[in-house]
């Protein structure tokens, strides 16, 4: 597998350094180095792009904010030298955080992050839908592996996402918003059914007025949701 990615930064030497570090790792090839937000964009216009090294402070427009631009499939490491961006950067779902000055080996390390997220990415597009019988989400700065066939429903709270399961009595918390969670799982055994929750379909036992029961849980419909889940049940 081949992470195409740029490197956007606003000091020269922190660039080079970078690039000299991508210029190691065989699985990564360098399509671009930027100094400022509005090249980097222009650039990934005329590149497809899958992981960006992001510098956090630059002027005009921060890393922070050109990391809320940048396309949907793209992955961001954030760089800096101010290490009270930390909680931020994972706020957004980026795969790691580099606190400058930068070292080969926690470089090598983030990387190697980036390729699991592509390579399990890469398996789950190729995979028939009915194969696919885990995700794996970050939490607590570590990856779980969660068994899809244990989740009873996701709900969305600001930048995160509670996943509970059968098999816990506390959720998994996520730094992760709905939107990613709802790509994440296959819709043959998913339903989003409110802004703020997604179901398992195979879970469902009882609907209590527009409402899905899970125990002492109810679970409400949302208007723009009614008629796929009214399609679902139907069928």
């Amino acid at each position: 597998m081949t992470i195409k990615c740029i490197i956007v930064d606003d000091e020269p030497l922190a660039v080079e350094l970078l690039a000299s570090y991508v210029n190691k790792i065989p699985f990564l090839e360098l399509v671009g180095k930027y100094s400022n937000a509005t090249d980097a964009l222009e650039g990934i216009k005329n590149n497809e792009v899958d992981l960006l090294f992001l510098d956090i402070q630059m002027p005009e427009v921060s890393g922070m904010e050109l990391s809320k631009m940048v396309p949907e499939g793209a992955r961001i490491i954030f760089t800096t030298a101010f290490d009270q961006y930390a909680v931020d950067s994972y706020r957004t779902g980026a795969l790691d955080y580099l606190l400058k000055p930068i070292t080969y080996a926690t470089f090598l390390e983030a990387c190697n992050k980036a390729l699991q997220w592509f390579t399990l990415l890469h398996q789950s597009e190729n995979k028939p839908e009915q194969e696919v019988k885990s995700i794996f989400v970050k939490s607590e700065y570590k990856l779980l592996q969660i068994n899809l066939d244990k989740i009873r429903y996701i709900e969305g709270l600001k930048d995160y996402v509670k996943i509970y399961t059968e098999d816990s009595p506390h959720p998994i918390l996520s730094l992760m918003n709905m939107k990613a969670m709802e790509q994440m799982l296959p819709a043959s055994r998913f339903i989003r059914v409110h802004r703020s929750f997604i179901v398992s379909k195979e879970k469902i036992r009882e609907i209590d007025r527009n409402r899905i029961v899970f125990g002492d849980v109810y679970i409400p419909i949302g208007d723009s949701y009614k008629q796929a889940f009214n399609d679902f049940i139907n069928r």
